[in-house]
Order: structure tokens, then C-alpha cells, then sequence
């Protein structure tokens, strides 16, 4: 009996789980339509996607077509859900197809140095046991000997060709990419997917946030449509378009794995979009598209010693860095001004307020900063930025790096256990030096550990000292 009633209670779960599964998979389904008699409809083929607007009207309300859509199926979300995209192969397929212009390959020739070493020399005068002595010169020369310390260079140049991915952000040739890519380039070649091949000029390569903007002399390209990155959640179905080991154009189906990775490793600045989405050398720069063919991230790192474990940058930021050095070759850094901490136990304690409050305390407020202006204190308890809750210093930075300077921001605070609300018009972050003749003991809220970067070509242009560190 105790076997049957396991049995039993086997099939009713399994039972459970394909209707769960039926009803699931019916929803996604596309309707036939109403004029197709049912018999036909089943015989057909499933229709083309075709609308995948990259220049045209926001999308209509929807639900998403991904994993996080099918778990949320009973359940009601807040979250405003961008156009229901049935996924088949098609559906991968037209996207592809519909980004592939404008997604280019960018091969860069550099020269490194590395420092010097014998095994060149073994591998140009293999005579004889390599462990015993060899030849150079009609000199017998013995390994680790004086004689062999004087053949060996300090340092070796060569010359190396990498490979990195791009896309086409504005039609008058302007193309977005990762700064590491570009980095000590001496030559740029940009090819797109109609294998016309022109030579790139780096327009800006900003370090703090890996993103480089590249020029070409051509016009009429076809632009990749920016989506944002600040409604991602976990489950949606990811698109990866480019370069790796040169193979270009390649397409990689995966999910968005986590939003806002910090990945101190990479780059402690960003927080990082997860993708399995597969991502290799070569793929840096490339886009990261949701099933709109929207850009929502900046390919960029991979785990180490891991399997499908990549990481993107927001588009949000890369819109930003993008807008900056096309129309003002200078990063502006979004600034609050202020100290943070993540609200601990003991200081709701100590501040008496109820056990269930949770938001971000302020300890420092710098002077003439935006939010000083906005009257922002220390001690307050940020609780929400334009209505969405925050629980750590992190949250806070990345509403913040999602905006521009003179950007408006609704901050609702917690002050002696009454709620104020206030807004804060960003402001640009100023110079280092500044900031620490401000408050020497304390850390500006963006980067806590270092000033950020000013990219290189800034300030090879404009000279040393005449721009600040941004």
C-alpha cells in the first residue's frame, strides 16, 4: 500500500507538472489567426517575426517573452513589461539578421613588450641538448652562464593583431566599443558586415568605465536601437552578436543570469549585467540584445575557469558615455556629494527607529554639493529615488550612473522618523584634488576606493592638468 499511495502521488505530481507545463507553453503560443480554419492553422508554419522595430514607436504592453515570464504566470507584476515576443528560431533568427548591419568587427595591430627571456634564443639555435649548451656565433654558450645573460634583451617588442567586436550607434559612422579593446592601438580596422573595411579614429576611450567611442568616414549606416537596462530582471532571454577568435557575427542565445553584478575584478564602477549568453575572446564590445533587438548591454568579461558566466555593461551608462563624447569629448560623472552606509541593526537601535526600516544612511554630505542643495543632511535614511526602493550604498550608485548631470532625481528620506521628500538635480563630479581639500577622511559616493578615470586620449589632447579628473 505504502508503494501504491507513492506511486500515486508520483503520477499526481507529474500529472500537475504538465498542466502546469500545457497551460504555460499555450500562453506563449501565437494564436492562429481569425480567419485560418483550425485545420490549416495546425498545418501551418508558425509566422514570421516581423516586428522588430529598431527605429519606431515604444512598444505596446506585454508580457515578456522569457523564463521569468512563464514563472510569473499566476502572479501579477509591477514591473512594465515590454512587447510579447513568441521565441522560436525564427524569432533569433530575424533579430540576427535585422542587427547583423549593424554590428561590425574591429581589428587592432599594437605593439607590446614583454621582458626578455632565453626561450627565443633556444627556439633560433636548437643544437644540442638545450639543458647542456648550444651554438651562437661559433661560441659554445652554457645555459645560465655570464655569457648567456649578455644574449638575453631586456625587453622584446612584437607586434600583435586583436580582435574585438563594435556597433554602429549613429549613422555618420560613429561606433561603441570596450576601452581595452583599443587600448595602445596603432591601427583601427572596422569591417562591417558587407565586408567594407574602413581605418577608425578613437573620438574618446574612457578607463573608468571600459567604453571607447570609435569614428569611421562612412554614412547611411544602419544604428542599433538602445533599450535600457534598468527594468532587466533575472530569467529574460538574452541575444550576444560577434567577434570571438575572429569567427564574426556569431549569435549566442542565453538568459540574463543577475543584474547588478559588482565584479571588483573587472571593474569595480559598474555593476554588471550576468549573462550565459556565450561570450569569448573577441566578443568585447559587441552588444547584448533583449527579444526587441534592443541593445541592453555592452559585452565586456568572462569568469575565469567557469562556463557561461559573462558579463555586460548597461546600455544606460553606455548611453551616457556615448552622448558625452560625441557632443562634448568630456565625461561628466554623475555626482550626489554624499557619504553613504548600508543601514545596520545597531543603528536603528541606536537612531530609535522602527526595527522594520530599511534604506541607505547618509554620513557625510560634502560641501556645495548637489545635495547639499537639496538639503539632503547627515543622518537622513534614503529610502527611495524616483519611487524605487533602495537597501544598499550600491542601489543608490546605480540610479545615479543611470542618469546624466542636471538630471532631476525624487529622493524620499527618513529624518528623526518622519518622511521628507526632496529632489536633487545631479552634478558633475569634480576634481579629485577638490574633493579631498573638501573632507580629506571621507570617499566621494561613486568610486570609494580611487578616483575615477580620465581617458587617455582626453588627456593627450588637451594636456595634462587642464582637464579634471573625472
Amino acid at each position: 500500500m505504502k508503494n501504491a499511495s507513492k506511486l500515486v502521488l508520483i503520477t499526481s505530481l507529474a500529472s500537475s507538472a504538465l498542466s502546469i507545463y500545457l497551460v504555460a507553453e499555450a500562453m506563449l503560443r501565437p494564436a492562429a489567426p481569425p480567419s485560418m480554419d483550425p485545420k490549416q492553422a495546425q498545418g501551418s508554419q508558425r509566422p514570421r517575426f516581423s516586428k522588430v522595430s529598431f527605429e519606431g514607436d515604444p512598444p505596446s504592453e506585454g508580457g515578456k517573452s522569457s523564463i521569468a515570464r512563464i514563472l510569473a504566470i499566476s502572479s501579477e507584476s509591477a514591473v512594465k513589461k515590454r512587447s510579447a515576443v513568441p521565441l522560436s528560431s525564427e524569432t533569433i533568427a530575424d533579430i540576427a539578421e535585422i542587427a547583423a548591419p549593424s554590428v561590425v568587427n574591429i581589428e587592432v595591430k599594437k605593439t607590446e613588450e614583454s621582458s626578455g627571456s632565453a626561450l627565443p634564443l633556444f627556439d633560433a639555435f636548437p643544437f644540442g641538448d638545450v639543458h647542456d649548451f648550444f651554438y651562437y656565433n661559433g661560441r659554445r654558450i652554457v645555459p645560465d652562464s655570464p655569457d648567456m645573460s649578455k644574449l638575453i634583451p631586456k625587453s622584446i617588442k612584437k607586434r600583435a593583431v586583436q580582435t574585438g567586436t563594435g556597433f554602429v550607434v549613429r549613422e555618420d559612422g560613429y561606433v561603441m566599443t570596450n576601452a581595452h579593446v583599443v587600448k595602445n592601438a596603432q591601427d583601427i580596422r572596422v569591417t562591417l558586415n558587407d565586408k567594407r573595411s574602413f581605418t577608425a579614429k578613437i573620438v574618446g576611450s574612457d578607463n573608468y568605465s571600459d567604453l571607447a567611442l570609435l569614428k569611421i568616414e562612412a554614412n547611411g549606416l544602419p544604428v542599433l536601437k538602445m533599450g535600457t537596462s534598468l527594468d532587466l530582471r533575472p530569467g529574460e532571454f538574452a541575444i550576444a552578436i560577434g567577434s570571438p577568435f575572429g569567427y564574426d557575427h556569431t549569435v549566442t542565445l542565453g538568459i540574463i543570469s543577475a543584474v547588478g553584478r559588482t565584479v571588483d575584478d573587472i571593474n569595480g564602477n559598474i555593476n554588471f549585467i550576468q549573462t550565459d549568453a556565450a561570450i569569448n575572446p573577441g566578443n568585447s564590445g559587441g552588444p547584448l540584445l533583449n527579444m526587441q533587438g534592443e541593445v541592453v548591454g555592452v559585452n565586456t568579461a568572462i569568469k575565469d575557469n567557469a562556463q557561461n558566466i559573462g558579463f555586460s555593461i548597461p546600455v544606460d551608462v553606455a548611453k551616457t558615455v556615448a552622448d558625452d563624447l560625441i557632443n562634448n569629448r568630456t565625461i561628466e560623472r554623475p555626482w550626489l556629494g554624499i557619504g553613504m552606509s548600508e543601514l545596520k541593526e545597531s543603528q536603528i537601535k541606536s537612531l530609535g527607529i522602527p526595527a522594520t526600516t530599511r534604506g541607505v544612511l547618509v554620513e557625510k554630505v560634502f560641501k556645495g554639493s548637489p545635495s547639499e542643495e537639496a538639503d539632503i543632511q547627515p543622518g537622513d535614511i534614503i529610502q527611495k529615488i524616483d519611487g524605487k526602493s533602495v537597501l544598499t550604498p550600491r542601489d543608490v550608485q546605480t540610479m545615479v550612473r543611470a542618469h546624466k548631470v542636471k538630471d532631476k532625481l525624487a529622493f524620499l528620506l527618513l529624518r528623526d522618523g518622519a518622511i521628507k521628500t526632496t529632489e536633487v538635480i545631479i552634478g558633475a563630479y569634480p576634481d579629485y584634488v577638490e574633493m579631498r581639500n573638501l573632507s580629506p577622511n571621507a570617499s566621494p559616493n561613486l568610486n570609494p576606493n580611487s578616483a575615477p578615470s580620465q581617458p587617455q586620449s582626453l588627456q593627450e589632447k588637451q594636456g595634462a592638468g587642464q582637464n579634471p579628473r573625472r
